[in-house]
């Protein structure tokens, strides 16, 4: 009988962990951790707070439960534990609050045996604030390495795209280049002179400002070729009017031919034989 395949361990999930540093007063010392990910309870039962006196809890994370209303703010589930710390719950509870982070927080505080009076709030509330920035700060930092990264990747995407561009560009200028040759050669009555292709350009091998660079250059080179054309295109149509204008001069202008001529001796004589004869 075949044995049943065990299953292999579900991997953990990463845990993040923010600590403080520690705070000495007389003969109690105070130190936290946050985390935005694990439980209160996870925190409490980290290895080295089990000797602590108190570990004072509390935790702020986005409920589960969705509002009604649209466009409204997230809903967070909180809540505290003073530890046999009266109060200092309750406070851990207003630094998340007052900091607006996510997740839970714990204060162990290693009491000594004297009293220290109110202070120890502020201390709890130190070091809790502590844990909590220096996990904004790694959260920013985070963040800015997410935009890094897609930065880099949409300038990559650009560059592909200005590469592809840019050869179709330079094949356009070609195309340009060999049309303007043409009207100038119509223009002036000449054979027409072919532009020299142009070497390939390695634009691949080029940086996405310098294909930026290239990119407005090649923009300038075409708007000029066009201007070029359009005022080639007026001096044909200036050339083509005085021609028109010539040959109809010459349609006006045109030698009489034998049968015209005639035609007017025949008229001559017409008005010589009906005019009246004078007498001698």
């Amino acid at each position: 009988m075949a044995t049943k395949r065990t299953r292999s361990p579900s991997p953990k999930p990463a845990q993040e962990i923010y600590r403080s540093s520690t705070i000495d007063h007389q003969t109690s010392s105070f130190t936290a951790a946050f985390s935005p990910s694990l439980s209160a309870q996870a925190l409490q039962a980290l290895p080295d707070f089990k000797t602590a006196t108190h570990r004072i809890a509390a935790w702020r994370k986005p409920s589960r439960q969705k509002s009604l209303m649209p466009d409204s703010k997230v809903i967070y589930d909180s809540g505290h534990d003073d530890d046999g710390e009266s109060w200092a719950g309750k406070r851990l509870s207003n630094v998340l609050n007052d900091t607006q982070a996510s997740g839970a927080v714990v204060v162990a505080r290693w009491y000594g045996g004297q009293n220290i009076g109110p202070i120890r709030f502020t201390h709890i509330e130190n070091c809790a604030k502590e844990a909590i920035w220096k996990w904004k700060v790694a959260e920013s930092e985070r963040k800015k390495e997410q935009v890094s990264k897609k930065q880099k990747i949409d300038d990559e995407a650009k560059r592909k795209e200005l590469v592809q561009a840019l050869g179709e560009r330079d094949f356009n200028i070609f195309a340009l280049r060999k049309l303007l040759a043409e009207k100038k050669a119509r223009l002036e009555d000449e054979d027409v002179a072919q532009p020299t292709p142009q070497k390939p350009q390695a634009y691949d091998r080029m940086s996405l400002e310098a294909l930026l660079r290239v990119d407005k250059a090649r923009d300038a080179t075409i708007a000029f070729i066009l201007k070029q054309i359009d005022k080639v295109d007026e001096q044909l149509k200036l050339v083509e009017a005085l021609e028109n204008d010539t040959q109809d001069l010459l349609k006006e202008e045109k030698e009489p031919t034998e049968e015209d001529l005639w035609k007017e001796m025949e008229e001559v004589r017409k008005e010589m034989k009906e005019a009246p004869s004078t007498p001698t």
